[in-house]
Parts: structure tokens; sequence; C-alpha cells
């Protein structure tokens, strides 16, 4: 199949690990982080960690959305479906995140809230239109893959005339938390990062331009990459090309998808709809400062937070879960003492064990034996 088969050939991988090995200079350490969840999952499910020279390090990055997303913004829109009897809509990941009181969106569906999944945001407003004597709520998630869409529904549902339609917006945004990352090398706990691998989504929609202010502030290499095997390990060698030479450039792996400016109409109807957050709450890395999105003045009819009065709550994390650490690359799954045990994908303590895309469910399913070998 045309960009499947090429991108996944085990030789041309293994000529790929063979000149990281060649380039990679045996006095030092090469730690990368991988933004995005799909990296970490394509890492850990085709085995590359394995093809790598022991001083070439990956490290796991915050870019899952439903990894990052507070507890308390899970509380709200529970609070949304059993408190002000709506029809809440979201996506499937989302049903199975934690929250406060041993809840979750699915445990509250079992009790009677009118919680749908859904497959799009479409889908959210084709419920409207189903059930026009009903309140609709979509629960946004997601960076800014995800965002176009949402941005879509409400434009919408504003000529449509849906009264009873709203959105929930909780849409961040990937440079802001690449920049707290950065900031955050700060605290002695952090891991020091020498480059990025960028994601691939993502700048299908932003491009590559809003990550060279990036570069150039604090000189670290970013490789755009696809989410195949071969893209992932064609990122790596080219990253340790750019550490050899002392550059920091921005350089895109992922041409087949993205360009430098990106998809123009997508980012046109974002900021038709959307506005700057002054700052939003993420799972693992706390307040990040202009670093989500809400939705304009002129679509307030449609903001959920406005038409419900939902207020905010910060919610500490389980106390024996690190998957804030973890978001941070601060620390490895293994190394919180109930991945595996009682944290595991059908009991999940943390949001990192949820998706398929989070570290912890990624580790699990495809790496955890791999330190005992």
């Amino acid at each position: 199949m045309k960009y499947i088969d090429e991108f996944r050939d085990g030789e041309l991988a293994r000529g790929l690990a063979n000149a990281i090995a060649e380039v990679a200079d045996p006095a030092r350490d090469y730690r990368l982080m991988e933004f995005c969840g799909g990296h970490t999952h394509a890492i850990s499910r085709y085995g590359l960690l394995d093809l790598l020279p022991a001083n070439v390090r990956m490290i796991h990055g915050p870019g899952c959305p439903v990894c990052v997303l507070p507890i308390g913004r899970i509380d709200s829109a529970i609070a949304l479906a059993t408190e002000h009897d709506v029809i809440l809509c979201t996506y499937a990941d989302t049903m199975r995140v934690p929250a406060s009181e041993g809840l979750s969106l699915l445990k509250a569906k079992a009790q009677g809230a009118d919680i749908r999944m859904v497959y799009s945001a479409d889908d959210a407003l084709r419920i409207a239109q189903d059930n026009p004597q009903r309140e609709v709520v979509f629960f946004a998630i997601g960076f800014e893959t995800t965002t176009p869409p949402t941005a879509a529904i409400v434009l919408q549902a504003a000529r449509l005339e849906l009264a009873k339609f709203s959105v929930f917006c909780n849409h961040v945004l990937t440079p802001a938390a690449m920049v707290h990352i950065m900031e955050s090398e700060r605290d002695p706990a952090a891991v020091k990062i020498d480059g990025f691998v960028g994601p691939a989504h993502v700048s299908t929609v932003i491009g590559s331009a809003p990550y060279e202010a990036f570069v150039a502030r604090y000189g670290r290499p970013v490789v755009i990459a696809g989410f195949e095997p071969l893209d992932v390990i064609q990122s790596i060698l080219m990253l340790v090309q750019q550490i050899n030479a002392g550059r920091a450039e921005v350089e895109n792996e992922f041409t087949r998808a993205v360009t430098r400016e990106g998809n123009r109409k997508a980012q046109a109807i974002c900021a038709q709809v959307f506005e700057m957050r002054d700052s939003f709450d993420w799972r693992g890395l706390g307040e990040v400062p202009h670093s989500a999105l809400k939705i304009r003045a002129e679509y307030a009819r449609f903001d959920a937070e406005l038409r419900y009065g939902i207020a905010y709550r910060q919610v500490p994390d389980h106390k024996a879960c690190e998957c804030a650490a973890i978001l941070r690359g601060h620390k490895r799954p293994a190394d919180c003492k109930v991945f595996g045990t009682v944290c595991t994908p059908d009991h999940p303590i943390g949001a990192c064990m949820v998706s398929s895309e989070g570290a912890c469910a990624a580790h699990y399913t495809y790496g955890r034996f791999r330190e005992t070998r």
C-alpha cells in the first residue's frame, strides 16, 4: 500500500539505524524528545529503541491531548451531563480518563448520564439537529489537529441557528507547551533536551514556520516527522546530524504532508471562531500562558463555559500516579510504582494509561518487558 509499506521496510530501518550509530559521537549523550504521543506509540510499537545506540535516548513528551487534560476539566464535563441534563458528546479516549471521586465519563454514563461517544465533531452537530428539544454540548479537546473541525461546527451551528447547541472548548497549542518545557529546564529534576521530534498532524495545520521562533530562542533543533517507523528513525538521524554540526534549525522530514505555511483555510476558520486564553492548566505542566483557545465573543452563544457558568477547579492527581513527571519528561513509565500493577489499560489510575498515545499505555503494550531482558 503506497505510503505504508515503503515506510515500514525493515531493511531500510536497519540502514538508517546503522547511519545513526556511525554519526553518533560515543563521547556524548543525545536526549531527544518526541513531543507527540503518536510518535511515542510508533517508537514502542515498532521497537525503534532497540535499533538506536545506547547514547541516543528518546524522552516522552506531553503530546497526548487526553493525557494533558487536567482532572478539573473532566469533572466539569461530568457535571454538565449530571447536573444540567445535557447530551454530552465527546471523543472515545476521554471516556475512561479518571476524574474525582472514582468517576469517569464512562462511569457517569453507566449511572444514567446521557454521554455519547462520537467519531467526529460533525457527529455532535448531527445529534443536536436530531434532538432539537435537548441541550447538546460537545466536549472538545485536542491540539491544533482537532481544532478546525470544532471551529467548523460552531460556524455551521450559527448558520443553522441551533439555539441549544454549545461547545466546551479545551483545545491546546503545541508551540506554547514546547516553550514551557524548555523554561522548566531550570528545575533540577528536569531532563535537558537536545532536540525535538516535531508533531506530524499538528504541523499539517500550523505548518513548520511556528517552530522557527522557538528554535531561534532556545537553540534546539526541531525535525517534523511522520508517524511511520522510517519517518521517526529518519528524523532521529537528522537531529543527531544537526546536533553534531552545532546547528539548530527547523527541518521537515514529513514533506509529503507538511508545508512551511500549513493549511491556511483551517487556520482562517480557527482564527474566526477562537481567540487565545491568557492561561490554561495542563496536567503535568501546570498553568501555561497563552497555550489554549476559547470561543470568541461573536460566538459566545455557543460557549458552554458561559452558558452553564463553568468555573474551573484545579484537582490534584492521584498521589501514586507519576503522570505529571512523565509528561514533562522527568520520569519514564516504569519509574511509577503503580505502573503495570494497579495501573493498567483495563484499570487506569492516570491519564497516560488511557489513550493508546499515552506514554504509559504505549510502554505497557509494547515495551514493559524490554528492561528485563
